[in-house]
């Protein structure tokens, strides 16, 4: 009788909690999505990890490969934040393994080891849901069964992404009503505006299921062929990598305008600049460069890639195995046009005779993501169907055909969707000096005159807020990838943002 007593009300405690959690909390994840354990890393996940497939082409067999980790705060209504690195061609698992994610990866002893796995303090799943997306098909572990897909562009991969996040929020129906963003660095300059529009436009025409956009994030990103073209000397003469002689001389001669120079007074001018700083890590000017151990590995780069590209600096960031930092593919200061966008992959086979991306020593990354057993627990294809895993690949034909981003940024922002623009200040490949001028000549009115911002009591970088939420912000120290150069900063303005507090 006792018993019975006992048992009658926890019978009914279960009964009258369970009525009150939602159903799709409890239902979950697609079947054979959970991560269940990630080689290398020992202990419990923090949070409830997902990986897996979504076709955005059933008659194409166009699949596309998802890292989610659900919120280590209240993934039930934190924010749902997808995150896209550039190239193009560069897989997400960048940002994963090196900048955001929720481990910090250390090497193995020895070559036939996993990396060690151990949690990170400053990954970006401490205040949202993030979801890690390799785009377009044919970079990572996305693929194709029609060999033509991988002949892509700028508007094509905007309406594969939204294709997929319409069928990943179908598949995880608990997520709908978080607020949602995107964000991205690098060439995701490109990708992120376009697909936010393409996602702010399905919800204008009521497509089903209704996403809950509320902004984006832009880091170092490409945006417009004469912005980003003519930052780059302004910058090297700010950082006293020229003098003022250099500077005023070729700003004479360039009027001012260096991003389609064609004048030979102007064009020698800039080779003198160029040629001044080639031996300065184009990522990160602070950074030293990294310099091959043998003069065989020296040997395989070809003499016509200027020094700073054959030497890319070592970072002194957590990941200390890293080598390089990526950036657009536009390298060699190659200006952001309208056409085909050559990958790193494609610019080695052309300059070096090498197979290998320039400059790189990604061997964390690759040697755990082309692991068998971390394919498995990833739910990723085998290497045996879809090939190995590359931070940057070769495999696709990619056209930039979206034009400027700045018509984009502005339809977006005037539609009430919140922007942060956010640069590390001490990249040379994409300027903050660029960004920081686009930003300007929206014309808007500033709300948030310029001024410091901090982390603790310390100085975090610089910000200036504009009318129809949108925001500016340096990261002072920090190079093309903030988040791994600086973890601590980028994780407190990622959290400022997302809760709509200023910097």
């Amino acid at each position: 009788m006792a018993g019975s007593a006992t048992a009658m009300p926890r019978l009914f405690f279960c009964a009258w909690v369970c009525a009150f959690v939602p159903l799709a909390r409890v239902l979950g994840a697609p079947n054979g999505a959970a991560v269940e354990s990630v080689p290398g890393f020992s202990g419990d996940l923090p949070s409830r990890h997902f990986a897996g497939y979504v076709s955005v082409n059933d008659t194409n067999g166009r699949e596309l490969f998802y890292y989610f980790v659900e919120s280590e705060g209240s993934p039930a209504t934190d924010p749902v934040v997808l995150w896209l690195n550039g190239g193009p061609g560069c897989s997400s698992f960048d940002g994963f393994v090196y900048e955001h994610g929720p481990f910090k990866f250390e090497a193995a002893a020895d070559s036939d080891s996993l990396p060690k796995l151990t949690l990170n303090p400053y990954a970006w799943s401490k205040a949202a849901n993030i979801l890690y997306l390799d785009s377009p098909a044919g970079v990572g572990f996305s693929y194709s069964q029609t060999p033509t897909d991988y002949i892509t562009g700028d508007l094509q991969t905007a309406l594969d992404t939204h294709a997929f996040l319409l069928k990943w929020f179908q598949a995880y129906p608990e997520y709908q009503s978080n607020p949602f963003f995107i964000s991205g660095e690098s060439y995701a300059g490109i990708y992120v505006p376009t697909l936010s529009r393409n996602v702010a436009h399905g919800i204008k025409a009521g497509v089903k299921p209704v996403i809950n956009f509320k902004g984006y994030l832009v880091g170092n990103g490409c945006t417009d062929d004469q912005f980003d073209g003519d930052a780059i000397v302004p910058f090297i003469y700010g950082m006293g990598l020229i003098s003022v002689d250099m500077y005023k001389s070729a700003q004479k001669a360039c009027n001012g305008s260096y991003w389609n120079a064609s004048d030979p007074t102007c064009l020698a001018k800039l080779n003198d600049i160029y040629n001044d700083v080639e031996e300065v890590n184009i990522y990160d000017i602070l950074e030293p460069c990294y310099y091959p151990d043998s003069e065989s590995d020296s040997s395989r780069y070809h003499s016509r890639l200027p020094q700073s590209f054959r030497r890319l600096g070592e970072t002194k960031g957590p990941h200390k195995i890293r080598k390089r930092q990526f950036g657009r593919a536009y390298p060699l200061r190659l200006p952001l046009r309208a056409g085909r966008v050559p990958t790193w992959p494609s610019l080695s086979h052309a300059l070096f005779d090498s197979e290998n991306v320039p400059c790189t020593d990604d061997r964390i990354a690759g040697t755990w993501l082309n692991n068998a057993e971390v394919r498995a627990a990833l739910h990723a294809k085998p290497a045996a169907d879809i090939g190995p895993w590359d931070l940057c690949t070769d495999n696709i034909i990619f056209y930039h055909d979206a034009g400027s981003m700045i018509p984009i940024h502005r339809e977006l922002t005037t539609s009430g969707y919140r922007a942060l623009i956010y640069s590390g200040d001490h990249d040379m490949c994409v300027p903050y000096t660029g960004s920081e001028a686009w930003t300007s000549s929206m014309g808007y009115e500033v709300t948030d005159q310029w001024r410091a911002w901090f982390v603790g009591r310390q100085v975090a970088g610089f910000t200036q807020g504009y009318a129809n939420n949108l925001t500016f912000a340096t990261i002072k120290g920090s190079g093309h990838t903030v988040p791994e150069y600086k973890p601590a900063e980028a994780l407190a303005f990622f959290q400022r943002f997302l809760s709509a507090q200023p910097l």
